[in-house]
This record gives C-alpha cells, structure tokens and sequence, in this order.
C-alpha cells in the first residue's frame, strides 16, 4: 500500500513540474476535491449539453474554457455569477466561460431574466458530463488550455484551492506560448 502512495506522489510531482515548466500554475494538493475523479493534469472528458440556452454553442478551438457546473438554487454557485461576469468582462475571447445546470429549461430561463450572466449557459438533464467527473458538490469549476488539459477543477471559493483571476490569467498566459 505504501508503494502505491509513493507511485500517486511521484506520479502527482511529475505532472505537476511539467505544468510549472510550460507555464501553468501548478496542481495543488487538496484534501478535499467535491468530486470522485481529479482531472488535473488529464485530458478533459466530452462536454455533453443537450441545450443552449442564449445563443449556439461557443467556439472553443484555440481557446481557455471554463465549465462551471452549477444550479439556480445553489447560493454559492449564484455568488459566484459577478465573479465570472467579472473574469469574462476582463479576459474576452481569451476565455470562453460556460455554465452547465442540470435543471430544467424553464427554471434556469427564469432565473436568466433576473440575473445577468455574460456567457454561455448549458443544460445537461442527464448530467453526462457532470458524472464523468463524479461531481460532488457545486459550484464544481474545470479550466481547460487549449490542448484539452484540465488545469483547475475544484470548488472556486476553497481556501486550499482557490480559483483567482491570476490562476486564469496564468493559464491563458501560458496557452498563448
């Protein structure tokens, strides 16, 4: 059991100095990451949305994404809003910011007409995409380079693992290379 340890921490510092070499801010250890699959540092599954709610589907080739799975009755993911309004208003085309619920169309087109969000919302009912990464908690947030490597996944607002604008200004930074 110890050996396997040892082989999770080597692999973990390897993956983690090669980000830190191409300019990527490095995968922190955290205790607790509200999903059963870490992707940091992997290859970021298939999004799968079933609907667009404002406007086609975004272009991401050649672009930083951020997924935030989220729901209109979370008060951590509804505080979460100004702050991605915020690194979309700041980052434009640099950053492609999309929010993906699980809910119903209706709801989710309800709560849009009170709350204005500057980018692209999904749903996906069957939650494919969500299950994939065994999402335990929400607001759950991925941020992916342009070669589809997951360079953030956690929850935004966690003292161990916080996702700051420099962590995203580092990531777009480092895919412009």
């Amino acid at each position: 059991m110890k050996s396997f340890a040892l082989v999770i921490a080597v692999l973990a510092a390897t993956a983690t100095a090669a980000a830190v070499a191409e300019g990527y801010p490095p995968i922190e250890p955290v205790e607790k990451l509200y999903a059963d699959n870490d992707i940091r540092g992997k290859a970021a599954p298939h999004l799968v949305v079933k609907e667009w709610l404002n406007g086609p589907a975004p272009k991401t080739h050649n672009k930083v994404v951020l997924i935030d799975f989220w729901a209109t009755w979370c008060p951590d993911c509804r505080n979460l809003i100004p702050e991605l309004n915020a690194y979309k208003k700041k980052f434009g085309d640099d950053l492609v910011i999309i929010a993906i619920s699980d809910e119903d169309a209706s709801t989710v087109k309800e709560f849009m007409k009170k709350t204005n969000m500057d980018y692209k919302i999904a749903l996906d009912p069957d939650k494919t995409t969500k299950t994939k990464i065994g999402v335990k908690g929400i607001p759950h947030v991925i941020v992916m380079s342009p070669d589809n490597i997951v360079r953030y996944q956690g929850y935004p607002a966690s003292n161990e693992n916080q996702l700051t604008e420099e962590k995203i200004a580092q990531i777009i930074k480092a895919s412009k290379k």
